[in-house]
């Protein structure tokens, strides 16, 4: 191109070439991928190779690219011969404005002709680069302000920092989960504050199997920058980059991590005239050696957390921009709620999944309109889930409360603890209270605890982790420890979440009773302790937990703030029994003699697991009577209750009654 020059396209002509001859530069688009460079974006050349095109002393064709509307002009000549080939583009709406010829390593002087071929190849990809901006961006709101405020101060208003004699910060850290948006953020900061981006993506660009190359390449990246002043760059991944160095064996990790300090430090000196940034993003901030998030380093730090339902909302709109849809603020609203635990990639992949569905619809009915729809965002949602939650063993309940028979007060108390936190988080804002943090279920086995908090999960909608006591302990020391806190870390990441623990007498044991030298029950149940009331503030996680033995668990866990709901589950009366004996026949074909009233009222103390069983048992003893039988009859239930007998004793209930009363637990 011209220096200091811009040529609209109409202004180019093959035969117009000869007057730029010594100032034309021309870089093949192989060069540019190479060179990272985009068409819009100013370079600075620092040597070139040209070659002769035409007339030369070689024997093969040179290539030169013109636009389509180039070669229209009859004023191209045909005397080249075969040494020259112009091919020719076949989308010219690809072709930049201030780019109009492409020569491949090539010098056009006023001998220069021209020879026409067909195009045969692939279209050059020459498309301009979308530049990322905040407007792109949406839930980072509060991030967006951080940042602008750093650079207001580093970059607009260093003469007043100069005069205090404050140093300057040329460091950011940008931390939170994965898939929050952050790659995507620091390119459009560089585009938003009009800084040269430089992007190192993990350890991948930088290391070299000879020894002091990897430095070396680090050196050269931070001279890039300083000649590209005002710069930015970006360490993707920083963690692989720059472990601690007092936990990794790798000499190289260690100089690497000791060369980026002294080359931050130099960007810091006060002398130094040039602006340059430096930008780290990783999701495991602690992985990262301590020393470079000291003061004057990567000291301004950025957390890009899991975004709210408001920001979720943000997130769709942007992706939305461009699509057509017809669905409703509502509808979005609607999807956005429903969302839990969803960081801005998931949403991406939410769209993009809809999207499929859409052109499955269309392509199964012609004539409807060619638009998103609420239905296919819906049908979507049921497919993707948090990637938060991929790494785990999750359980998707399929239980609602109407599969579970009476226990209404029990119902009320669950939904009041979890599901109207979430649906009405002003209420509790205007009275200053916080939502109860944990529930505890205790009764006799087989009072349907377990199924209650399925269908607790199934009805807020959450994401649900279950979590078995015993399956928590490993005999390598430590490992039982980090499997409770690597629970909490995933419940956390996919907030708002339920972490369900069935069997927490093993778990929550009381501490001195384990009876054993290494005392890993004391240390879990210290471990749990700190994360559910810790420093770390356990924010939209809610705990289950189901026992059927409280008297064994240590009362620390049981005092308010950790377990605000205790809720006996006692053993089902008259109507409950009726219930849960309507919803275990609903689909058993009965004869006119069963009665499920007459049923119910001989089966006292029979728990509802044992209910279910009688059911059960009386199916198959119609099915031994007859294999081709079609109803089960009175006699074959009576055949039932002979086997299976209740197996909650006097004494153990009891137990719970006295427990409820001794324990000064007001809960029913």
């Amino acid at each position: 191109m011209p220096p200091k020059q811009k040529t609209k396209r109409e202004d180019w002509r093959a035969i117009d070439l000869p007057k730029w001859k010594d100032e034309l530069v021309l870089v093949h688009p192989a060069s540019m991928l190479l060179c990272g460079l985009s068409i819009g974006h100013l370079c600075i050349l620092n040597d070139s190779h040209v070659l002769r095109a035409w007339p030369n002393t070689s024997l093969h064709p040179v290539s030169v690219v013109l636009p389509k509307t180039s070669i229209l002009q009859e004023e191209i000549h045909f005397e080249a011969g075969n040494l020259v080939t112009v091919q020719i583009f076949k989308d010219a709406g690809r072709i930049a404005e201030e780019v109009e010829i492409e020569i491949r390593f090539a010098k056009v002087t006023a001998q220069t002709k021209f020879v026409l071929s067909h195009f045969k190849g692939s279209i050059s990809d020459l498309t301009t680069e979308k530049k990322i901006t905040f407007d792109y961006i949406g839930g980072l709101d509060k991030q967006i302000k951080a940042v602008s405020y750093f650079f207001h101060i580093y970059l607009k208003r260093s003469d007043l920092l100069a005069h205090y004699g404050h140093r300057t910060s040329q460091g950011i850290l940008l931390f939170g989960p994965r898939g929050t948006g952050k790659t995507m953020f620091a390119k459009a900061i560089a585009n938003e504050m009009s800084l040269f981006p430089v992007y190192i993506s993990g350890d991948t660009d930088v290391l070299s199997k000879f020894y002091g190359e990897t430095e070396k390449k680090l050196k050269d990246i931070f001279q890039l920058a300083a000649k590209r002043s005002p710069s930015l760059i970006i360490f993707d991944e920083l963690d692989r980059l720059c472990p601690p160095r007092d936990n990794t064996h790798s000499d190289l990790k260690k100089r690497i991590v000791t060369t980026l300090i002294t080359l931050l430090d130099e960007l810091a000196h006060k002398e130094s005239k040039v602006v340059c940034y430096v930008l780290g993003i990783t999701s495991k901030p602690d992985s990262i050696d301590p020393a470079l998030r000291r003061a004057g380093r990567l000291d301004y730090e950025i957390e890009t957390s899991v975004p709210s339902a408001a920001e979720r909302l943000q997130i769709l709109k942007a992706h939305l921009h461009d699509v057509p849809h017809n669905i409703s603020e509502t509808d979005l609203k609607a999807v956005s709620d429903a969302a839990h635990g969803f960081v801005g990639a998931d949403l991406t992949a939410l769209l993009k999944k809809a999207k499929l569905c859409a052109v499955r619809r269309l392509s199964q009915k012609e004539g409807m309109m060619h638009v998103l729809t609420c239905e296919d965002l819906l049908l979507a949602a049921k497919q993707i889930s948090p990637s938060a939650m991929r790494e785990v063993q999750l359980e998707v309940p399929e239980v609602k409360w109407e599969d579970i028979g009476g226990q209404a007060e029990i119902k009320l108390k669950l939904q009041q603890a979890v599901q109207w936190p979430l649906q009405h988080p002003e209420s509790f804002t205007r009275l200053g209270i916080s939502p109860p943090r944990g529930v505890l279920l205790y009764g006799p086995p087989g009072c349907s605890k377990t199924m209650i908090a399925k269908a607790l999960a199934t009805e807020s909608g959450l994401n649900f982790l279950a979590v078995k006591g015993p399956e928590l302990f490993t005999k390598w020391v430590g490992e039982s420890e980090r499997a409770v806190r690597e629970v909490f870390r995933k419940a956390r990441a996919a907030a708002p979440s339920i972490i369900f623990f069935d069997e927490i007498d093993v778990l929550a044991v009381e501490r001195g009773s384990s009876g054993g030298t290494s005392n890993v029950a004391d240390r879990v149940l210290t471990q749990l302790l700190t994360e559910i009331d810790g420093i770390e503030r356990l924010q939209g996680v809610t705990i289950v937990a189901a026992t059927n033995r409280p008297d064994m668990i240590d009362k620390a866990f049981l005092r308010p703030g950790r377990i605000d709901r205790i809720l006996y589950v006692p053993l089902p009366d008259f109507s409950t029994r009726r219930e849960i004996l309507q919803i275990s026949v609903r689909k058993m074909p009965l004869a006119e003699d069963v009665v499920l009233d007459d049923l119910a009222k001989q089966t006292e103390q029979y728990s509802g697991a044992e209910l279910t069983a009688v059911c059960n048992e009386a199916a198959l003893s119609a099915l031994q009577e007859d294999i081709n039988c079609e109803r089960v009859a009175l006699r074959h239930f009576n055949i039932a209750l002979a086997t299976v007998k209740p197996g909650i004793s006097a004494e153990m209930l009891h137990f719970y009654e006295n427990y409820s009363k001794k324990s000064g637990l007001h809960f029913v």
